[in-house]
């Protein structure tokens, strides 16, 4: 029994472990202007950069946020794999007016699909700082990189 338990430990040893993503910390920034409010945010517009998103951040200022730019408008599909922090999405349209208004929970690997396929943006910020601030569906970003700069 005791040569099946150590062969069993030296087997999970052996294991590679999945690492943690590190932080995305130095993507380019943009300000975001939602009426009277800003947000200082990180700009994620490629799919390395997209994929990691808050991956990893055990914080997030009240002012903070990450814009995810999409090369041309398309459904998209947000989930909260290894992101330990409760965070709000918006689905923008092209206009910069927001289609959709999420919560997402810390670690939930469950998708939360957009109901519109002409999503170009999504802005993640702390849990609740859209209700906060007052912004619905309905109300417009200003400052949103162009969708060029997408790849």
């Amino acid at each position: 029994m005791k040569l099946t338990s150590l062969f069993f430990l030296l087997l999970l040893t052996a294991l590679p472990l999945e690492a943690e993503p590190k932080p995305q910390l130095n993507l380019p920034k943009a300000t975001l202007n939602l009426g009277t409010n800003s947000l200082n945010a990180q700009i994620a517009a490629d799919d390395a950069s997209r994929e990691l998103g808050l991956m990893s951040r055990t914080s997030l200022r009240t002012d903070e946020a990450m814009v995810f730019v999409f090369p041309q408008p398309r459904p998209v599909s947000f989930w909260m794999k290894d992101t330990p922090l409760p965070l709000s999405i918006a689905y923008v349209g092209r206009s910069g007016m927001i289609y959709e208004l999420h919560d997402m929970k810390p670690f939930d690997e469950t998708p939360i699909p957009s109901a519109s396929s002409a999503i170009v943006y999504a802005i993640e910020v702390p849990l609740g700082w859209f209700s906060t601030h007052g912004v619905m569906a309905g109300s417009s970003v200003a400052g949103l990189p162009s969708p060029s700069i997408a790849k």
